[in-house]
C-alpha cells in the first residue's frame, strides 16, 4: 500500500477546493455581460420626417399700440413771463383757442423804438421825394437846373425810400415777435401736460427744457402695428383687420389699414397704421391691443413639425438628411401652429429632416 506525505495531502485538498469553486461559479444563474449589445447601442437610429408645403391660417395676430393722431410740445419763441394761463391738464381745446399769454416789456420798448425810427425815415423820404419833384419841374426850363443836381436828388430820394422801407420791415419784425407772446392751439385736442404757472419765466427752447404745454389730438388715434418681414408680402390690404383691447373687454373694432411705411425698420419689420375714431375719448394713447391681420390665402408655406426645430441662443436650425449625412440648415420661424411651424430657409418641399433633433448632432454626422 502506497503512503502519502502530509504536504501532498494538503496540496491535493487545495486543488480540489479550487476546482469546486470554479464549478459552482460556472453553474451560477449569472451570465457574462454581452459586450456586443453595448457596441450595438452606440449606433443610434433617428426618426426621419419631411418638409411639407401647404396654406396656413388666413390671419395672424400681432400686438399693437395706440398713439395720438397729432402731438405737439409747445415752447415759447421769445423770452418772457407767463401772464395768463387759460388751460390746464385735461382741457379740451379747438384750433385757434387762446392757451396762454406771455409778458415781455422789452419787446414793447423795441416796438416803440422801431416805430419812431420808421416815422423819422418816412419823413426824410417824403422830403427827398418832394425836393426831387421840384427840381424836375424846374429843369423843364433850359439852364435852370443842372443835370448833376437832378441826378443827385433822384439818388437821395431812392436812398431815403429804401431806408424807410427797411425801418418799416423792422417794425413788422418786432410786431411778429410781439405776436409770439400769445400762444394758441395748433389743432383740436386735449392738453395732457401743463408745466408752468402764471408768473413763471419762460425762455427759448433749449436741450432738456420742458415744454410749456403738451397737446395731443385724441379724437382720432393711430394704432401702430409692426409687421414682421416674413409677413409683409402676405398681408391682404383689401380686407379689414379686427382689433381688440385688453383694457376694454368686449370692444371689437373692424378697420381697414390706413397707411404703411413701405420700409423695414431696425427690427426687420414694417410699421403700418390704422386710424381709429375716438370721439368719446374712451381709448387712450399708450393702450395695447391685439390685431388680427388677414393674410393672402393663395400663399403656401413650408412647414416642419415643431419638435424638428433646434433653438439656441445663437441660431435656429433644422437638420436635413442628405445622402445619409446630417446637414445643419439655419431657418427663420414664421407662423406657429399646434403641431407645425412655418419656416424660411434653404429648404424644399419633400426634404428629409430629423425629428426630435438636438444640438448634439453635428454637421456631417452619419444618419441611419
Amino acid at each position: 500500500m502506497k503512503t502519502y506525505k502530509l504536504s501532498e495531502l494538503i496540496n491535493s485538498k487545495s486543488l480540489l477546493a479550487v476546482f469546486l469553486f470554479f464549478l459552482s461559479a460556472c453553474s451560477s444563474k449569472e451570465k457574462p455581460n454581452d459586450l456586443s449589445a453595448k457596441s450595438n447601442s452606440v449606433s443610434k437610429k433617428y426618426e426621419i420626417g419631411v418638409v411639407t408645403q401647404k396654406g396656413l391660417a388666413s390671419e395672424v395676430k400681432l400686438p399693437a399700440e395706440l398713439k395720438p393722431f397729432e402731438e405737439v410740445a409747445i415752447y415759447p419763441k421769445v423770452n418772457g413771463f407767463v401772464k395768463n394761463l387759460y388751460v390746464d391738464r385735461g382741457s379740451k381745446v379747438k384750433k385757434g383757442d387762446l392757451l396762454l399769454t406771455l409778458e415781455a416789456p422789452e419787446i414793447e420798448s423795441q416796438l416803440q423804438t422801431a416805430q419812431s425810427q420808421y416815422l423819422q425815415a418816412l419823413e426824410v423820404s417824403r422830403a427827398s421825394e418832394d425836393k426831387y419833384k421840384r427840381l424836375k419841374d424846374a429843369s423843364k426850363e433850359a439852364g435852370s437846373v443842372s443835370i448833376l443836381d437832378l441826378d443827385n436828388a433822384l439818388a437821395k430820394m431812392k436812398g431815403d425810400q429804401a431806408t424807410a422801407n427797411g425801418q418799416r420791415s423792422n417794425v413788422n419784425l418786432v410786431k411778429n415777435m410781439q405776436s409770439y407772446l400769445t400762444i394758441r392751439a395748433p389743432f383740436d385736442g386735449v392738453i395732457i401736460q401743463r408745466n408752468v404757472s402764471a408768473g413763471a419765466l419762460s425762455g427759448i427752447s433749449k436741450n432738456g427744457q420742458q415744454p410749456l404745454l403738451l397737446i395731443q389730438h385724441l379724437q382720432k388715434l393711430r394704432l401702430e402695428v409692426q409687421i414682421p418681414e416674413a409677413y409683409v408680402e402676405k398681408v391682404d390690404l383689401k380686407k379689414p383687420v379686427s382689433i381688440i383691447f385688453t383694457a376694454i373687454p368686449g370692444l371689437n373694432i373692424q378697420k381697414m389699414i390706413s397707411r404703411s411705411a413701405n420700409s423695414l425698420g431696425v427690427i426687420r419689420s414694417e410699421a403700418i397704421e390704422i386710424d381709429v375714431q375716438n370721439d368719446d375719448l374712451k381709448l387712450k394713447p399708450g393702450m395695447y391691443g391685439e390685431v388680427k391681420i388677414p393674410l393672402l390665402s393663395a400663399k403656401k408655406s413650408l412647414l416642419v413639425p415643431n419638435h424638428a426645430i433646434v433653438r439656441s441662443t445663437e441660431r435656429q436650425f433644422i437638420i436635413k438628411v442628405v445622402q445619409g449625412k446630417a446637414i445643419l440648415t439655419d431657418i427663420k420661424e414664421g407662423l406657429a401652429g399646434p403641431d407645425s411651424t412655418e419656416v424660411f430657409g434653404n429648404l424644399q418641399p419633400g426634404d428629409q429632416i430629423i425629428l426630435h433633433a438636438t444640438d448634439e448632432i453635428k454637421q456631417g454626422t452619419a444618419i441611419k
